[in-house]
């Protein structure tokens, strides 16, 4: 079990991985050896994830997401097949991390109290008086 959050864990089995060909560093190795990962989770089927998480998870993968609700997460940063595994494994929790959090609650409208209308209308009369005082008229003595 991958732990999310302390209430959100997902199983390993529901997550597939695929070892390609990457591209990139990788000396002699580069065309003999596959260290990138194709990491796939899908979101939509996972008993998992709860509705609302699973939803906004799909809202925050964006290009990643296929149409089948399925992440899809290319690692190829390493030169090991390991350390990309678990690059797009610290990835795909990071994504449902950050789904994880809560949407804060909506504003409510609220209308500025008379003393702040007060200081407000004070300063703009302030501020008018001492731009007024500035274009005094030029004398002829």
């Amino acid at each position: 079990m991958i732990e999310i959050t302390p209430h959100i864990s997902i199983d390993e089995r529901e997550i597939e991985e695929e070892f390609v060909r990457a591209s990139g560093p990788g000396g002699q190795n580069v065309n003999k050896l596959s260290t990138a990962v194709h990491l796939r989770f899908n979101i939509r089927t996972s008993p998992s994830l709860p509705n609302d998480v699973a939803i906004r998870a799909q809202k925050l993968a964006g290009r990643k997401l296929t149409q089948d609700g399925v992440v899809v997460i290319l690692a190829q940063r390493f030169r090991t097949q390991e350390r990309n595994r678990q690059d797009a494994l610290d990835r795909l929790v990071a994504l449902l991390r950050e789904a994880a959090i809560p949407p804060p609650p909506p504003r409510k409208a609220t209308r500025p109290s008379r003393a702040a209308k007060a200081r407000r209308l004070d300063s703009k009369a302030r501020r008018s008086s001492v731009k007024s005082m500035r274009g005094g008229r030029i004398s002829d003595d």
